[in-house]
């Protein structure tokens, strides 16, 4: 999928609901989000049953990463509901980049997080990735992420990092 298409396709639901905050956002949509105490590992889950939208999701983690668990999922259900079927699309390693479809959905989460006019600020203010990552409560890898479709989408932003591709198999409490 195209970069444009996946950053027009966030700003058009920013505008129709009015937030980019996914928790409410999942709420104004109809997908219904349950926290799942139990998971351990897993951090959270997509699935498209019966003309319903499901999100599973690990609330032993704090409010931010929940937040990035979250906006990934509703990638998955804005890019790739057709694919949610059967077992559903479930997160270990969230933001792990190994397919396509995991890449759309963490760029998907990261337009969705991190607002275009907040990072350009910080990146002409001299912040480095980790430093602006902490400011907008992100991880520093969804921060690259959107650094580099916004390059791709023709806006000059410099950081000097690469996204690690697996970071959150790494991200624990």
């Amino acid at each position: 999928m195209d970069p444009s298409t996946v950053y027009r396709q966030v700003q058009a639901l920013i505008r129709h609901w009015g937030t980019s905050d996914p928790v409410r956002l999942a709420a104004d949509m109809g997908i219904r989000v349950y926290d799942c105490p139990d998971f351990r590992d897993l951090l959270g889950m997509y699935t498209y049953r019966w003309k319903h939208r499901i999100v599973l999701m690990n609330p032993n983690v704090s409010e931010d990463l929940y937040r990035m668990v979250l906006a990934h999922e509703l990638g998955h259900d804005q890019l790739h509901r057709q694919l949610a079927g059967g077992e559903g699309l479930q997160e270990f390693q969230l933001f792990r980049m190994a397919g396509r479809t995991e890449y759309e959905a963490n760029a998907f989460a990261a337009h969705l997080l991190i607002d275009d006019g907040e990072l350009a600020e910080l990146v002409r203010e001299g912040y480095d990735a980790e430093a602006a990552a902490s400011m907008l409560c992100v991880d520093v890898n969804l921060l690259l992420i959107k650094v580099q479709q916004m390059q791709k989408l023709g806006v000059p932003l410099k950081l000097p990092y690469a996204p690690d591709g697996a970071f959150f198999r790494n991200v624990r409490e």
